[in-house]
């Protein structure tokens, strides 16, 4: 009875989730409510598991975020890279993707691609208004401006750019479209090429966003989820660290953005690379156009204020901290300067000194002027760019999960899926991919991985497989929503500046998922067996309940 109790649970929670008939972080209140009544734990108990480590390194993330932002540093990290790369259409969807990719990998790819799009489309309003190397002369002789190369104004048709950084749920598809219809696109466009090279550089910007989020822990909240669960779970496992992640995670990225890169410029810029290698000499009027806006952009950012410069020490203190702290093939800071106590130390405990340091430090010089007084941030600051949603959706997973471990639903579950053992264990992990990158299509990645990890782990279990040859490619599969406008925020924002249809990033995301599940497996079955010692069943896992199948 109790495991049905449960059951029913989980699923009115993924039903709500996937519907949206209640805000997801009310839906994730639910096992505080309904647990307790059907004596599965205790209030007490579900209460305890609602805040945890991931908590704290979240806001210690948070902060890092929310100054980077403030400074503007994102801003110059993406026009530098893209005066690096070139304005050719395809250096210059790869040079936008790059610099997504590399914010991606310490913000949330909401606020990455809300950081980013601004720029691109700026680009973009520069392309499609530039008649000509003549008009832009005139233009700068008037003094006339563009209103789109307005970063700070122009936040697109739809000025929801800033929105998505607060609101990390799944917008509703039918706000959206209601968005694009009262959108005048028609002749917007002087040719079907400049349109197909928008749509480009918009799709870029959403994909690559959820590429690199995968690189590192505190990259997209799955990965958190899924480093809490394993802490969790399976307190014994040090194998899941900063390190042990970026080495795994960070090829993936960089095969997977490149093929990305390829797929796109493939269907909206075209088939011919030849022109990518042309000499800087021979650049199209548009192409120099588009050239002297970034570097006007760039140039009126000025050299680096102290802030900026602050924020990014402090931006490579924290992951240098993060990768020395037990990386594995040596010894980390952690062991040597608390050698008693050094597993007490962990990723949050680092963000949040970083963190509240950005609280601490002065953005001025000492100062008779009170209005300079101010910290780094402010805890208003703050707020405005702290997931609390994402918060408490985690902490709800949390309970879920342990919910179905003290239940017993978890271990039953396993069990009616035993006979996958049959099957090899490549093709037990590629159907739990399929599975988990079809669902997430349609219900928010936290959401998705907060339904699986309990399911997945003693699957694991139950077929006598290392429960990190399970998790580890799922969880990466479950940051893979390309298809639809609504299946995840970043896909919400691009989709918003009404260059796109539905059916162009149905197209285009098709390909995308199929280029970075294969990836997935490719890395988890060659440098990732080696690196997790996935092909042994662990110590630290649990004894694995007795079945006639073997995997082996």
């Amino acid at each position: 009875l109790i495991e049905s109790e449960c059951a029913f649970t989980l699923c009115v929670m993924a039903v709500y989730w996937l519907t949206e008939a209640l805000p997801l972080a009310a839906t994730a209140l639910l096992p505080a409510l309904l647990f307790p009544l059907f004596g599965i734990m205790t209030s007490s108990q579900v209460a305890g598991v609602y805040f945890k480590d991931f908590h704290l390194l979240l806001i210690g993330v948070i902060c890092l975020a929310t100054s980077i932002e403030k400074w503007g540093l994102h801003r110059r990290i993406a026009l530098r890279l893209v005066t690096v790369v070139g304005v050719n259409p395809g250096w210059l969807m790869l040079g936008f993707m790059s610099s997504c990719a590399i914010l991606s990998m310490w913000v949330q790819n909401t606020s990455a691609v809300a950081m980013v799009m601004p720029i691109v489309e700026a680009v973009i309003q520069q392309i499609l208004n530039a008649e000509g190397e003549g008009e832009q002369r005139q233009q700068a002789r008037t003094g006339t401006s563009n209103l789109g190369l307005e970063l700070e104004e122009s936040e697109g048709p739809c000025e929801t750019n800033e929105e998505p950084i607060k609101y990390f749920g799944i917008p509703h598809l039918f706000s959206i479209l209601k968005c694009i219809t009262d959108l005048n696109i028609d002749g917007r466009y002087q040719s079907r090429r400049e349109h197909m090279m928008c749509k480009g550089l918009c799709l870029s910007i959403a994909y690559s966003s959820s590429i690199g989020g995968i690189s590192t822990l505190p990259g997209t909240s799955p990965n958190l989820i899924f480093a809490e669960y394993i802490n969790q779970f399976y307190p014994e496992c040090t194998s899941v660290n900063f390190g042990n992640w970026i080495i795994l995670c960070l090829p993936i990225s960089v095969i997977a953005l490149l093929l990305t890169w390829i797929w796109l410029h493939w269907m909206f810029i075209g088939s011919d690379f030849r022109a990518l290698f042309r000499p800087s000499g021979e650049r199209s009027g548009r192409e120099t156009a588009t050239a002297r806006v970034i570097e006007e952009e760039y140039s009126m950012l000025g050299p680096m204020s102290p802030q900026e410069i602050v924020t990014g020490a402090m931006f490579i203190l924290m992951a240098s901290l993060w990768v020395f702290r037990d990386p594995g093939f040596i010894t980390g800071w952690s062991s040597l300067f608390f050698p008693q106590h050094s597993g007490h130390v962990s990723d949050a405990t680092v963000a949040i000194l970083l963190g509240v340091m950005f609280f601490v430090m002065p953005a001025h010089k000492p100062s008779t002027d009170l209005q300079k007084d101010e910290a780094m941030i402010s805890w208003k600051e703050f707020q405005a760019c702290m997931p609390w949603e994402v918060a408490l959706l985690v902490g709800g997973g949390f309970a879920l999960a342990e919910g179905t471990k003290v239940s017993g639903l978890s271990s039953y579950v396993a069990n009616l899926l035993s006979p996958l053992g049959s099957l090899p264990v490549i093709a037990t992990v590629t159907i739990a991919c399929v599975i988990v990158t079809s669902v997430t299509e349609v219900a928010s990645n936290a959401a998705t991985i907060t339904i699986f990890l309990p399911i997945l782990g003693p699957l694991a279990e139950s077929l006598h497989v290392n429960p990190l040859y399970m998790l580890i490619p799922t969880t990466l599969c479950t940051s893979f929503a390309y298809l639809l406008p609504s299946s995840n925020p970043s896909n919400a924002i691009v989709f918003s500046y009404g260059h796109l249809t539905t059916m162009d990033m149905v197209k285009a995301g098709i390909g995308v998922n199929v280029i970075c599940v294969l990836a997935v497996l490719f890395a988890v079955t060659t440098w990732g067996i080696p690196l997790f010692d996935l092909d042994t069943y662990p110590d630290w896992a649990r004894t694995p309940p007795q079945t006639n199948f073997s995997t082996w």
